[in-house]
C-alpha cells in the first residue's frame, strides 16, 4: 500500500515531466489535494492542458506509455469527455492517478471541483455539467427496470436497479444543495433529512419481499426529490410509480 510520501513523490515526479513537456501549457492538481483534504488514501489527480487540440489524445497515449515504463503502472483505462481524455492509472502499490488532458483553451476548473494551478493561465471555471432533467428521467427508468427484474425473478438484477436508483437520489440532492455530484463526491454533506429516507431503500436481502420493500422506498425517496426540481413532473409520475412498485 503507497504512503502519503510516495504520493507526493510521484505528483513532483509528474508535474517536473509536464513542465519539461513543450506540449503542456498548463497543469493543476485536482481533487481531495486541492481542496486541503488529501488522506491516507487519497488519489493522485492532475488536470494538464496541451497546446495542440489536435494531439490530445496521443499526449494522453505517450503519457500513459511512461506510467507504465517507468511507475510500473499495473493497468489503466480511458474515458472521454468532449475534447478532453482522462486516463485512470493503478500503480503496484495501489495508488491510483487520474490523469485529465484537455485542449489549452479549455484547461480551467469544472464547476465547484477544486483546482490548484501549479503552472500555466487557467481559463475561466465552466458551470458543472450535472443535467437535473436527465437524473429526473434516469430516476423513473430505474425504477421501471428494477419492478420489471424483480417480477422475472431477476434478483441481482433488481438489486442493481434499485442501488443505481439511489445514487440519482443522491446526484438530485446534491443538485439542489449545490454540492458535487460525480461519484458521490457531496453525498456525506448532505443534511439527514436528505439522506435519511435513503436508509431503507438499502436492499437487506435478496428476496422478492425484500427487494420490493428496497424498490417501494427508493420510489418514495425518488418522487419526494424529484418535487423540489420539478413539482410538475413528480405529480404526474407519483399515482403510476406508486402502483407499479405496490402491486
Amino acid at each position: 500500500m503507497f504512503t502519503g510520501e510516495r504520493r507526493e513523490q510521484v505528483t513532483a515526479l509528474l508535474l517536473e515531466r509536464a513542465r519539461s513537456d513543450e506540449r503542456i501549457t498548463g497543469a493543476a492538481i485536482t481533487g481531495s489535494t486541492a481542496r486541503g483534504a488529501a488522506d491516507r488514501w487519497s488519489d493522485l489527480d492532475l488536470f494538464l492542458g496541451v497546446a495542440d487540440p489536435g494531439r490530445v489524445a496521443a499526449t494522453a497515449r505517450e503519457w500513459t506509455a511512461f506510467a507504465h515504463r517507468e511507475l510500473g503502472a499495473l493497468h489503466h483505462f480511458e474515458l472521454r469527455a468532449g475534447a478532453a481524455v482522462y486516463v485512470v492509472l493503478l500503480l503496484g502499490d495501489l495508488l491510483e492517478i487520474d490523469l485529465g488532458f484537455t485542449p489549452a483553451d479549455a484547461f480551467g476548473p469544472l464547476g465547484a471541483g477544486a483546482f490548484h494551478t501549479v503552472f500555466g493561465d487557467p481559463a475561466p471555471r465552466a458551470p458543472a455539467p450535472a443535467d437535473p432533467g436527465g437524473l429526473a428521467g434516469h430516476g423513473w427508468h430505474h425504477v421501471l427496470h428494477a419492478a420489471a427484474a424483480v417480477d422475472r425473478g431477476q434478483l441481482w438484477r433488481a438489486a442493481y436497479w434499485i442501488n443505481s436508483l439511489r445514487d440519482r437520489i443522491l446526484d438530485l440532492a446534491c443538485v439542489r444543495h449545490d454540492l458535487p455530484v460525480d461519484h458521490a463526491k457531496g453525498a456525506d454533506r448532505l443534511p439527514p433529512e436528505a439522506t435519511a429516507p435513503l436508509l431503507a431503500t438499502l436492499v437487506a436481502e435478496l428476496t422478492p419481499p425484500a427487494l420490493r420493500r428496497s424498490l417501494r422506498a427508493a420510489t418514495a425517496a425518488y418522487l419526494t426529490e424529484l418535487r423540489y426540481h420539478n413539482a410538475e413532473l413528480a405529480a404526474s409520475l407519483t399515482g403510476p410509480l406508486t402502483d407499479r412498485t405496490t402491486a
